[in-house]
């Protein structure tokens, strides 16, 4: 069994769906590393991890998951979870192929991407709406932003999609047929 297990992605792709029914059907710990990046930029501002940073969509995933990647591996090496088996399943949103790559592959993990590259902005905007719940920070966001977000979201999952292509790493798609991605997911990869 993989000891670590890493699901990157989109907002409303499935990562946290994914990671939670992992942590119940095989015993991980679940982390969820979008609140400990919301950490950082709460308490130590000067990691430049920082959502909010007026950067573009683009430019913000490039820098925080260039931040972000070494502090995973540094979680990993720690081998605090070498003891469990299996580990943790981290959820995560911003890590790119590349960093993972370039920081994260070696260690004892694996990762997969939950994307959603094959809709228009407008079809985006659709499965947010389906998927947001009250405890998604984007709830209570207003329609035109969430329709701003939409565009940067399919821009985002293009990046990934194209990188993970790159790099061979295992990728699944979920605007569509969402719940048999998972089933797939959870019946064929190789934990």
């Amino acid at each position: 069994m993989i000891n670590n297990m890493i699901i990157a992605g989109v907002p409303r792709a499935g990562k946290s769906t994914i990671s939670h029914r992992l942590a119940k059907q095989y015993g991980y710990q679940h982390i969820s590393m979008d609140s400990i990046i919301a950490g950082f930029e709460k308490c130590f501002p000067e990691t430049g991890v920082n959502t909010y940073a007026g950067l573009s969509s683009m430019d913000t995933l490039h820098v925080i998951s260039g931040k972000i990647a070494p502090f995973i591996r540094a979680m990993l090496d720690s081998g605090e979870y070498d003891e469990f088996e299996p580990g943790m399943v981290l959820d995560i949103n911003q890590l790119l192929p590349e960093d993972y790559i370039k920081y994260i592959d070696g260690a004892n993990c694996k990762i997969a991407y939950f994307i959603t590259s094959d809709v228009t902005p407008e079809e985006r905007f659709a499965i947010q709406k389906r998927y947001d719940t009250e405890k998604d920070y984007t709830f209570y966001k207003p329609d035109e932003e969430l329709r701003e977000g939409a565009v940067y979201i399919v821009e985002q999952s293009i990046c990934m999609k194209e990188q993970c292509q790159k790099y061979s790493l295992p990728y699944f798609e979920t605007a569509r047929e969402r719940e048999q991605v998972f089933q797939y997911f959870l019946q064929e990869f190789d934990f």
